[in-house]
């Protein structure tokens, strides 16, 4: 009982408002299926009532997406079909991704876990249903729950309308700086809220992703960018000419051979 929990790079990222506390997007998310969390059912050595979540996270339990996807599909009336499995089973992430890395990591995890579930549990929820499960755990949740291999991404992550292209063949550099995204996401409100463009956000979906990068520059391609280097400034010794940052940071990225 395995699944790979894949990747995200957002090839554009215009923030378009704010909800609450949170803030309105228009991006595009396509799937990096060469970089992947894996995340597996084991049998438990000994039967018990606690829900176990085994692998090298960085935090703790209750910061966990996955134990927040777990305490929220219980809270959704399926407790019974959960205890079923996790009595005798155990969750075990092998973990790749890095964190705060503007990859997705943790909302992939969220969103295979929910997805294996479903299948193991006979949990019998549609992918719509799973989606708005996984809205209450993370924003980007809900994309990974569809699969999409290109998709627009809108509101706060719930308008999610697959972009037919050809896939692209994407280069990481992974940066050895985490980026919180909240603390990204404030200094924009802050400093750089009244810049949006919703104009040019419409625009954008419409075109392919590759036209996209050879079109605008890393700074048009991603609101956050000016944000992120603003909090955390080394990530400048590593942005150089051609590469362009996904979500909220630190991970950089560029179309091979290009």
């Amino acid at each position: 009982m395995t699944i790979n929990a894949f990747a995200k790079v957002n090839i554009f990222l215009k923030v378009t408002g704010t909800s609450g506390d949170y803030h309105t997007i228009a991006s595009r998310f396509v799937l990096a299926r060469t970089l992947f969390d894996t995340i597996s059912f084991i049998p438990k050595k000994r039967a018990s009532e606690e829900f176990l979540v085994l692998g090298d996270f960085g935090c703790s339990l209750e910061e966990n997406t996955i134990f927040k996807a777990y305490k929220i599909l219980c809270e959704s009336g399926f407790k019974a079909s959960l205890d079923e499995v996790f009595k005798t089973h155990a969750v075990y992430v092998t973990k790749r991704i890095p964190k705060s890395s503007g990859l997705g990591g943790g909302s992939s995890d969220a969103a295979s876990f929910l997805l294996l579930c479903n299948e193991v549990a006979k949990l019998k929820c549609r992918v719509d249903e799973l989606s708005k499960i996984g809205l209450k755990v993370g924003a980007d949740v809900p994309f990974f729950i569809y699969n999409y291999t290109s998709a627009n991404v809108e509101g706060i992550g719930e308008k999610i309308e697959f972009f037919e292209e050809d896939s692209l063949d994407l280069e990481l550099k992974m940066i050895p700086i985490s980026c919180e995204t909240k603390a990204v996401y404030s200094h924009f409100r802050k400093h750089r809220l009244d810049k949006i463009d919703i104009r040019l956000a419409k625009a954008m979906l419409k075109l392919p992703s590759r036209e996209l990068l050879k079109k605008y520059d890393a700074k048009t391609l991603n609101d956050l960018l000016l944000s992120t280097l603003s909090c955390y400034p080394k990530l400048k010794e590593y942005l150089s000419e051609g590469w362009c940052m996904s979500g909220s940071g630190s991970t950089l990225f560029r179309i091979k051979n290009e």
